[in-house]
């Protein structure tokens, strides 16, 4: 169902390719520490968990690389509620 996914650090953000369309979550850097501040799942994409793909793959890629964000953005506040095991990288600020 999903395609490439990547960090695009140009644009300060992770996309994830759909369908010839693209979601993704923006960052923004602040302080020196990364800030995950918006996330756009575009509508033809809507009801098919793609933002939820999108929100998995972010956190184990910062995982993976060793490092955490802020969490500002409501859904990612919302799916850390819901995935507590992701809170070791991603820190939720309500």
């Amino acid at each position: 169902m999903t395609g490439p996914f990547r960090e695009n650090v140009e644009d300060e953000r992770f996309e994830l390719e759909v369908e010839g369309h693209v979601a993704f979550i923006a960052y923004r850097i602040v302080h020196g520490e990364m800030v995950l501040v918006h996330t756009e799942v575009p509508e033809a994409l809507g009801g098919r968990g793609v933002g939820a793909d999108l929100a998995r793959r972010t956190f184990a890629l910062l995982r993976s690389t060793g490092r955490k964000a802020l969490v500002t953005c409501p859904y990612l506040v919302a799916w850390l509620g819901k995935h507590p095991e992701d809170r070791d990288v991603g820190t939720p600020l309500e």
